[in-house]
């Protein structure tokens, strides 16, 4: 390249620049985006607007390429691509059909990215695909790549709503309608609110109030943050409250708030791993006077319960880890026990843009096998009398309903007491299920 070409190029936009890094890094790397993108963000001195729109480049980008992809083969009279030209026209289209970008500011910087990150040689082709998209608006896109909505409901929500077609399959059969389907898959790709929990005798909602949030409708500790970055709220800093949905704080809530007779002195969360849960049930331990026992089969992971738990009171809580399925305590030790089991994540697909491309039907028959032996170590793991709460942040059935429906038929000592399941579209949190379990003592 002689200089005068090389003094006639724009400089890239860096949010952009930054969006684009994350979705090469899902990937080459299978990388997961919300834990990816912190660490470009600081990579590319990236802050306020132009953070947040780096962010939604990136997030919009993956979670509606079921979408997108369509609409640009249409466009290109041959379909093959290179993998990094795909991305960089993934985020122009997410520019021009879902975003208030300009057409001509979207089409330019892709065009400039292309050439800084890929080369000359397909600047042309991304500037004429995407000013084709741009000739029509996204309902006008929706109608000519997906199939006919009233022939084929699914099929075209699948496409509309970019999700694969077995997930909306799965998510229909959850819900037990159609009815609700297009609600449900619109909340899937609605950016999440950022919720904060208030850890019992650590920090109180008032405080989160005064950081700038609003309490939410059911669990009394969380607060939805109304902007800015949850790290630099004192409280989440210094560990006395932390992120954490509000679907996550009412599965924690009702592990300790099941009525039970008798001891109530020993916890025990099963798969603690990152941790979020068992901080909150380790503060209100504390405050009950309950040890709980913090459980991580990957010593990474029980790393990160350590640090989630540094604010709570020495001698509250114990971290160990260990396989669930084989505990090493003594049967009958606990009085109240959390699975909050391994699933395939199908609840939280507003946080995870990536999982649901991930996800095949394939990882739910190895996902129940081990749910079930999980939620049958826990059983051997609780007192007669004791509660087990069983919860996934999966909605579908087969890891749902199905597990605890298997297990409890499979033994005598355990009966059912309440079930509930959430859903992003008529709670506003991600589609939590929970079913709490009483093991009682066989005569």
């Amino acid at each position: 390249m002689n200089d005068r070409a090389r003094r006639g190029r724009r400089p890239v936009d860096r949010p952009r620049r930054a969006a684009l890094d994350v979705l090469t890094a899902v990937r080459v790397d299978d990388a997961y985006a919300n834990l990816v993108l912190p660490q470009v963000l600081r990579k590319h001195r990236l802050e306020g607007r132009d953070a947040g729109l780096a962010t939604e480049l990136a997030s919009g980008a993956i979670r509606m390429h079921g979408l997108y992809d369509p609409v640009i083969d249409a466009c290109l009279t041959k379909p093959r691509l290179q993998p990094e030209v795909r991305d960089v026209l993934r985020l122009g289209v997410h520019q021009l059909l879902s975003m208030r970008v300009p057409d001509h500011a979207a089409i330019s910087t892709s065009v400039d990215l292309v050439r800084a990150t890929v080369g000359q040689g397909p600047a042309g082709l991304v500037n004429a695909v995407l000013r084709k998209v741009s000739r029509q608006d996204l309902d006008a896109w929706v109608e000519q790549v997906a199939p006919d909505r009233p022939g084929d409901l699914r099929g075209h929500l699948a496409v509309a709503r970019s999700h694969p077609r077995w997930v909306v399959d799965a998510l229909a059969e959850a819900l037990g309608t159609d009815d609700e389907l297009d609600d449900l898959l619109a909340a899937d790709n609605a950016a999440p609110r950022v919720t904060l929990v208030a850890r019992p005798g650590l920090a109180d909602v008032v405080e989160l109030e005064s950081a700038g949030g609003t309490r939410t409708v059911r669990s009394p500790y969380g607060v939805v943050l109304d902007g800015g970055d949850p790290a630099g709220v004192a409280a989440v800093a210094e560990g006395r409250a932390g992120v954490q949905d509000e679907g996550s704080q009412l599965v924690a809530l009702a592990t300790v708030d099941a009525p039970l007779q008798g001891r109530d002195e020993r916890w025990l969360d099963l798969c603690a791993g990152p941790g979020g849960k068992a901080a909150l049930l380790a503060s209100l331990a504390a405050q009950r006077g309950a040890v709980l026992v913090a459980n991580e089969r990957q010593p990474h992971r029980a790393v990160l319960v350590r640090s989630a738990m540094r604010a709570v009171p020495t001698g509250a809580v114990h971290v160990v880890a260990g396989d669930g399925t084989r505990p090493a305590w003594v049967p009958g030790t606990f009085d109240r026990v959390l699975v909050d089991a391994p699933c395939s994540g199908l609840g939280a697909l507003r946080r995870r843009p990536e999982s649901r491309w991930r996800r095949t039907p394939q990882d739910l028959d190895v996902l129940t096998v081990l749910q079930r032996a999980l939620l049958d170590a826990a059983l051997e793991s609780v007192r007669p009398g004791g509660i087990v709460v069983y919860a996934t942040c999966s909605p579908v059935l087969a890891e749902t309903a199905a597990v605890v429906d298997a297990v409890v038929a499979s033994r005598d000592d355990t009966v059912e007491v309440d079930r509930f399941q959430l859903w992003p579209h008529r709670d506003g949190t991600d589609a939590m299920f929970a079913a709490t379990l009483r093991r009682r003592a066989l005569v």
